[in-house]
């Protein structure tokens, strides 16, 4: 197998692309398709500040290195969730997020949800009766509100995560299941800033889990291996077995089911506009501040006033 580019061996065999690079031209692809995507949105400039969501994994380490390599000015946020169930995950994590940062000498923000709100997440979890078998909504519910509120106080322009591929693909393929359309009509890569939330962009959506690991691995990205020991028997787990089934019958299945719904949205169907009227009804929650749709406490300050 050689490299479509250059005709030295490669690294990598993309199917769905019908390409194969060398590691230098599939680290150059990787942010050449970055930025193209960037643009395509017109996510962000080099003007603004960008915070970058970190877990310490491969796709959130990856995408600033990205976006550090092309300029932008960016922060990360790491979010420690208390997480150590048999290993100390969220410890473990941390420390992968502080050593990138301090390798390229730029700055990390950390926000302790036990510090922060009291309990760790799997102890809030046991306050939720949507958590105590799994945490994970009520983690999602944190991180949601801790991202937006921490780009928000901080300043910063627009708030970036690492989606990827895979993750978008079984997001769809969940609320395209259950036609969740207040889901699919959120469900984008950039969502403009408005009543209190922040700009939030996906820069990495088009890329696979498996291309965003083999750049991590080929640009020395040090990162935590582990999943998240809660994530096991997880939907999106399932969502994601199947479509990588597909996927190995059908390469570049999971592309064009997102890119065609993409494009579906920008020929009017799920349009940006309508979440604008599903939302006339934001308020400001008396207690932390942050927009809800609620008549009085936003759903984190419920569950907080339950703890």
């Amino acid at each position: 197998m050689i490299c479509n580019t250059c005709g030295q061996k490669a690294a990598i065999r993309m199917r769905q692309h019908r390409l194969a690079l060398c590691k230098d031209h599939y680290l150059e692809w990787i942010i050449d398709q970055t930025q193209r995507f960037i643009e395509k949105y017109d996510m962000f400039d080099r003007r603004e500040q960008v915070l970058v969501a970190v877990s310490g994994g491969k796709d959130s380490l990856a995408l600033w290195d990205v976006l550090w390599r092309l300029g932008y000015q960016t922060a990360g946020m790491y979010i420690h969730l208390g997480i150590a169930r048999e290993t100390e995950y969220s410890d473990l994590s941390e420390q992968y997020a502080r050593e990138f940062a301090a390798e390229r000498g730029l700055p990390l923000h950390i926000v302790n949800v036990e510090e922060e709100f009291g309990q760790t997440i799997p102890e809030l979890a046991q306050v939720s009766r949507r958590g105590r078998s799994k945490p994970c909504a009520v983690c999602g519910l944190v991180k949601r509100h801790t991202m937006n509120r921490t780009a928000r106080e901080l300043g910063f322009d627009v708030l970036a995560t690492a989606h990827n591929l895979d993750d978008e693909a079984a997001f769809l393929f969940g609320n395209v299941l259950g036609w969740n359309i207040r889901q699919l009509r959120r469900q984008a890569p950039y969502l403009p800033e408005k009543d209190g939330f922040a700009r939030k962009v996906k820069p990495f959506c088009r890329f696979t889990e498996r291309e965003t690991a083999a750049y991590a691995l080929l640009r020395g990205i040090n990162y935590i291996e582990d999943e998240c020991p809660y994530a096991v028997g997880s939907k999106q787990i399932e969502y994601k077995n199947l479509l990588n089934q597909l996927e190995e019958n059908q390469p570049g299945a999971k592309l064009r089911f997102m890119l065609g719904f993409l494009q579906a949205r920008e020929d009017g169907f799920f349009p940006l506009e309508e979440i604008a009227e599903e939302d006339l009804d934001l308020r400001p929650c008396p207690s932390c501040g942050q927009p809800t749709t609620t008549g009085g406490l936003c759903s984190l300050c419920r569950l907080l006033e339950n703890a």
